[in-house]
């Protein structure tokens, strides 16, 4: 197969290892739907990461650094959709780390180059993301990890349940699901 055979319809240049596959599940038109529904879309370029790679001593270091690299029109994008006080939805788990990465305390994006480092998991603050549009992923992988930060132990493990039971396919050329990011517990301590 040739790279633009397993390439996503609305990616742009080959900029990673494996292709961003989140993606899959968007094609064109369906982006035309949803601007005209008034969903905004804005992109970003960055190099898409592996989520395991079958050897448990090398996927415990997973997932690798990530460069990307954020336009001033979609810093602005979301600052103006934050601000309107609507939900930025990632494709995928390396945008969630793009974007994530770049976010200043305040929650605003960082326009410009940069580097996805370190991992995202269970407890890890989200300031920009509110939700997910992912492939499926099996536990254990660190995209799958990533997931934790949207969703607890409890809801991943039944969503878990229901995509095996449904036979959906995982992976790269998988299926996809939107998870929602699950509001923090409220405090339990004293003024809280």
């Amino acid at each position: 197969m040739a790279l633009w055979d397993v390439w996503t319809k609305i990616a742009a240049r080959p900029f990673a290892f494996e292709a961003p596959s989140a993606g899959f599940a968007l094609d064109w038109r369906t982006l035309q739907d949803w601007r005209r529904r008034g969903i905004g879309f804005a992109s970003l370029t960055h190099a898409a990461g592996i989520s395991s790679t079958g050897d448990p001593a090398l996927d415990s270091r997973l997932p690798f650094d990530e460069p990307y690299c954020i336009l001033e029109s979609t810093a602005e994008q979301i600052a103006r959709t934050k601000l309107r006080g609507r939900r930025i939805i990632a494709i995928g788990t390396s945008v969630v780390r793009a974007l994530e990465a770049a976010a200043n305390p305040d929650g605003s994006v960082c326009a410009g180059n940069g580097v996805a480092t370190g991992r995202i998991a269970q407890g890890t603050p989200l300031r920009v993301v509110d939700a997910i549009l992912t492939g499926v992923h099996q536990p254990g992988e660190s995209h799958f990890e990533l997931l934790h930060a949207f969703a607890d132990d409890a809801l991943l493990a039944i969503a878990s349940a229901a995509l095996a039971a449904g036979r959906y396919r995982t992976h790269e050329f998988g299926d996809s699901m939107l998870l929602d990011r699950q509001p923090l517990p409220l405090s339990t301590g004293r003024g809280g």
